[in-house]
């Protein structure tokens, strides 16, 4: 005989289980495990029946998968925090107690949990972990510019500063830099790592205001687990560039402002360099290490000839002394040697250049020497630049440096800390970028040959992968419109959006006949005063304009203007006639829009649609009509502007 089920056994009321009933079966608090649920990616769901799911019941409820739950019970991070629960109430005995001595002990020994196991089984391989890298960064840059709070530690502060300085010196080595955005939200950036696209928000150096209804508890426990992410994907993008990590930190440069130069860079196989073994020379231990341990990328040996490169390179940085060591390690902060590289592979390298003529400067002929995806890199190689007190220092230094100008040919005002090794007067200086009003004539003085351009056109000139002129980022100079490089302006012009004229001149593309309307508009204008004019005289051309759209009054009118003025009074004639025809076809088909046979066959396949088709349909539809109303608004906006400037 078949078993007889009984109600709320199987189907939806086993499969799914209440938050309250979760918290009865782990036995925790509501914030544990809103805790636990964020750190083992466990999230409310929706059933389809609720009634069925909630046993009969119809109140409002979350629900969560039964088997998430069951997960849950094996979690060590759950036994963790029944450990740290037992400990909180030792402490406060032993405080209540005052037992003092008691309490510091047993906060120093405190139970400690680790989250390696967690990343591990939400991110099985590491590309799995870089796409979900933009909302860990996004929160590591958010909580780095954070002032410290009763809520927030300084601890917390300088391990996030700590972790994003790591991953822009990465970006800076490998130059995987491919987009830069200034929104009013922050900067936006995007890098290519591994082939996934990785897209983070840099908040803006303002005073930051902390709003008084943001859950913290909430926020620090991504935190943690973001932290965590970042720790174990930076140590295995470092061991790919033969990097040790984490990188070595100079407190002293650190104290001093110094950014991204207080970090050092240690080579993986750098104890190799610092002894000899057997008596052989230290060139031939390192190569013998160096072919037996160093793999490619693609996880086949490295050739002899890249062998000797990678040799040649940790040479130049190898110390004479074991003691020297640690002074003698390259830091991040520095670069292969340009001319030595250029003769190891016969490629030519630009060199930064010694002199700063203002002509190359300022034509957009000699600038655009390096174009396209393969010279982007090197974009600013060849330059050398000085950095005003007033712009973000560490933004400009890392776009700089991602696309190619070396750390020695990038300075700034000692305000903004140590390190700089190019003084403000230094003749080699090519461009001087400022964000200042060009207000006093002094600041612009300088030794040497050099261009004034404000921060955009470096943006500017990363986003379109080449330099742009000079003269339309002049100080004091209205700046161009600064257009997003995360929008496909082909894309969105193929689906009937707003498209930028810029943007439209900038891909060759056809200019929209958007502007036909505002030459309407100046016509009517500009006819408006000859009309008044002549209305006394002349009632044929008053009727005519009234009614533009008859061929009698036309006849009529001509007659009457060719026995008043002769010929100039016929082109007048013809000029306002043309402008009011203009206006009446636009006001009819306003008012009267019938519909073609593509529109009619179009509503008449609409009725066969089922119910679900025709919503989905009419859904299309609407996101369609969004679309245009959205570039109307956006026409009408860019037409008031004109206006206002004209004015």
């Amino acid at each position: 005989m078949a078993k007889i089920k009984k109600k709320g056994e199987s189907g939806a009321a086993k499969n799914y289980i209440t938050r309250n009933q979760a918290l009865k079966k782990l036995q925790v608090t509501l914030a544990e495990f809103r805790r636990l649920c964020i750190l083992k990616g466990i999230f409310p769901r929706q059933p389809r029946h609720i009634k069925r799911a909630n046993k009969g019941s119809t109140a409002p409820t979350t629900f969560y998968y039964a088997k998430d739950i069951a997960y849950l019970m094996h979690e060590p991070v759950l036994q963790a925090f029944r450990e740290h629960k037992a400990f909180a109430k030792k402490v406060n005995r032993a405080i209540a107690r005052r037992e003092w001595f008691a309490a510091k002990n047993m906060d120093e020994n405190r139970p400690q949990y680790r989250l390696d196991h967690i990343i591990k089984e939400r991110y099985p391989t590491f590309v799995d972990s870089l796409r979900d890298l933009d909302d860990a960064l996004s929160m590591l840059f958010l909580f780095s510019n954070i002032p410290s709070s009763r809520n927030i530690a300084p601890e917390i502060t300088s391990h996030c500063a700590r972790l994003c300085t790591e991953w822009q010196l990465y970006v800076m080595r490998t130059r995987c830099l491919r987009k830069v955005f200034l929104s009013i939200k922050g900067i936006y950036f995007q890098a290519v790592v591994h082939g996934q696209e990785i897209t983070w928000l840099v908040p803006y150096m303002f005073t930051q205001q902390i709003p008084t209804d943001v859950d913290f508890r909430v926020m620090m426990t991504f935190l943690e687990l973001y932290q965590t992410l970042m720790g174990f994907v930076l140590f295995k993008l470092y061991a790919e560039e033969n990097l040790v990590y984490p990188p070595k930190l100079d407190e002293d440069k650190d104290n001093q402002e110094a950014g991204f130069g207080s970090l050092l860079l240690t080579p993986a196989n750098a104890d190799v360099l610092l002894k000899e073994e057997n008596g052989r020379p230290v060139n031939e231990v390192a190569e013998a290490a160096a072919s037996n341990a160093l793999l490619r990328k693609d996880g086949k040996k490295l050739s002899a000839r890249d062998v000797k490169r990678q040799i040649a390179s940790l040479s130049k940085s190898a110390p004479q002394d074991e003691e020297d060591s640690d002074e003698a390690m390259p830091s991040l902060d520095t670069e292969v040697d340009p001319e030595a590289e250029a003769q190891e592979t016969g490629e030519f390298i630009p060199q930064p250049s010694k002199t700063a003529p203002a002509d190359e400067l300022t034509t957009l002929d000699d600038l655009q020497d390096n174009q396209g995806e393969d010279a982007a890199p090197t974009l600013f190689s060849r330059y050398v630049f000085f950095i005003s007190r007033e712009c973000p220092r560490s933004v400009i230094e890392f776009i700089l440096r991602s696309f190619g100008a070396l750390p020695s040919n990038i300075g700034w005002d000692p305000v903004a800390g140590a390190g700089s090794q190019v003084d403000e007067n230094d003749e080699r200086i090519t461009h001087h970028i400022i964000d200042r009003p060009a207000e006093n004539s002094k600041q612009f003085k300088h030794p040497g040959r050099r261009v004034y351009v404000q921060p955009q056109w470096v943006v500017d000139c990363v986003n379109r992968r080449t330099l742009l002129p000079t003269d339309p980022y002049r100080p004091g100079q209205a700046l161009p419109p600064h257009l997003s490089p995360f929008v496909d302006d082909r894309e969105v012009a193929r689906r009937g959006g707003y498209v930028p004229t810029e943007a439209q001149e900038a891909l060759g593309m056809e200019m929209e006949p958007a502007d036909e309307d505002e030459e309407d508009e100046e016509e009517e204008e500009a006819a408006a005063p000859a009309d008044t004019d002549a209305s006394t005289e002349r009632p044929a051309l008053q009727a005519l304009l009234e009614d533009p759209l008859d061929a009698g009054l036309l006849e009529a009118a001509e007659l009457e203007a060719e026995m008043a003025g002769g010929e100039d009074a016929l082109v007048d004639l013809r000029k306002q006639y043309t402008a009011a025809r203009k206006a009446a076809q636009k006001k009819q088909r306003k008012e009267v829009a019938p519909l073609s046979e593509e529109a009619e066959a179009r509503d008449m396949a609409k009725t066969l649609l089922s119910n679900k088709q025709r919503k989905l349909y009419n859904r299309i539809g609407n996101s369609a009509s969004k679309v245009s109303d959205e570039k109307q608004r956006l026409l009408a906006k860019k037409k008031q502007l004109k206006k206002k400037a004209a004015k």
